[in-house]
């Protein structure tokens, strides 16, 4: 099996440079967490965006479904930010032929306390076994982008 792997940015990206949270966001860290992994699928990253995701505007959404909806890779795995990702994942809405996750975290992969590892897990386990759709894996959850909202105040997704 071969997953394509769409980095956008996010936190899940972001590089920390001082304690007054001066950020960046950096190269896609999906490739540290999974060369560090013994796995047993073929995987290919390619950087669409390195945005927050709340400076993602429509034209950012509509490249990443152009995007998506040429790649020849039937398993689609979108690391994004998590303030936006329900609106790239309705954005992405049906493109057939396809299963999509995106997957993001709530502090940065090289955090140690980040849920960066466990998030793009859940999420290969999902693209891996679901039927095509879009879908968002976080927190241990997979979600339908159109039943889902981000609960800011506990830093989780749940079902709207």
């Amino acid at each position: 099996m071969k997953i394509k792997i769409f980095s956008v940015g996010g936190t899940i990206d972001k590089v920390y440079f001082d304690a007054l949270s001066q950020y960046q966001v950096g190269f896609p860290s999906v490739r540290d967490i999974l060369g560090g992994l013994p796995i047993a699928f073929d995987y290919e990253i390619e950087s669409l965006l390195r945005k927050d995701s709340l400076d993602m505007d429509e034209a950012d959404r509509l490249l990443v479904r152009e995007h998506v909806a040429a790649e020849p890779c039937p398993k689609i795995i979108i690391t994004h930010g998590t303030d936006t990702m329900i609106e790239t994942g309705r954005t992405l809405s049906g493109i057939g032929g396809k299963c999509v996750v995106l997957t993001g975290a709530m502090e940065p992969a090289n955090f140690k306390s980040s849920d960066a590892v466990f998030n793009v897990g859940v999420a290969v386990g999902a693209v891996s076994s679901l039927p095509d759709g879009v879908y968002i894996a976080m927190n241990g959850r997979i979600f339908d982008p159109f039943k889902c909202r981000k609960n800011r105040e506990r830093g989780v997704f749940e079902p709207a």
